[in-house]
């Protein structure tokens, strides 16, 4: 029977993924790559999660604020804001640039490595490809991720409320203690569904990225087509595990 091809490499990258967390779990970590890629994953994305978070605020205030002024309830602004960031847009836009930042670094960076075959020379050497390259780059990207997501969620907040002030004269401490107790406020529980997407999808990203990069057969134009092939198959899984854990978390 001949399976799809994206498919045996989604099934070879969970086993890759499988073999980094057993990795972890035994304490088989170099500090010095993990630090590496922690930069790569966390300060080397800033920026754009950043302008999105801003966006994101901006765009809320556009869509949503002026819809609860002409209502007469814009003292709620702040609280639906802060949960529907929290339980959804924090959590899978950041993943989605994350994807784009650095789903693509691992995956280009491995792929060329596999097929310039500086692999086989570390496995030669005697180290376990897995060991040396996926669990810094796994490890980081869990790591990195809700706190990314936390930053998303932070920025976005206050660009809410600084336009929210500006555009429908919501005075600030109106909109944070919607945020904090309105009828919509946001929750510690709000908060841990945020924290465990973000988790998860960190993993996705990771898991995904490396074993597309470490499954590149060819020369060089492969590369590139295992980077794409790498972010198509991250964006859609994602997209399906945030269905699940939404279910699972507010069904």
């Amino acid at each position: 029977m001949h399976y799809p091809k994206f498919l045996k490499r989604l099934l070879r990258s969970l086993v890759i993924g499988g073999q980094s967390i057993y990795y972890i779990f035994n304490g088989k970590i170099s500090k010095s790559d993990l630090f590496e890629q922690l930069m790569e994953a966390g300060p080397g994305s800033l920026i754009i999660v950043l302008i999105t978070g801003i966006a994101a605020g901006t765009v809320f205030n556009i869509q949503v604020a002026s819809q609860l002024s002409e209502m007469g309830i814009s003292g709620e602004i702040g609280g639906l804001l802060a949960v529907g960031m929290a339980r959804e847009m924090a959590p899978l836009l950041t993943a989605t640039l994350m994807t784009g930042k650095v789903a693509t670094a691992y995956a280009a960076q491995l792929g060329s490595m596999k097929v310039t075959e500086q692999i086989d020379a570390i496995t030669m050497l005697k180290t376990e490809p897995v060991q040396y390259l996926v669990v810094p780059r796994l490890l980081a990207m869990v790591i990195m991720s809700p706190i990314q997501c936390l930053l998303f969620l932070s920025v976005a907040l206050w660009s809410g409320q600084i336009w929210s002030t500006i555009f429908y004269k919501v005075p600030p401490i109106i909109f944070w203690a919607s945020v904090r107790s309105g009828s919509v406020s946001l929750t510690n529980t709000d908060l841990t569904s945020m924290i465990i997407k973000s988790v998860v999808f960190g993993l996705q990203i990771a898991i995904i990225s490396c074993g597309w990069g470490l499954t590149t057969k060819g020369g060089p134009k492969e590369v590139g087509t295992s980077t794409t092939g790498a972010v198509v198959m991250t964006l859609v899984t994602v997209s399906l595990m945030d269905v699940i854990l939404t279910q699972i978390l507010f069904g």
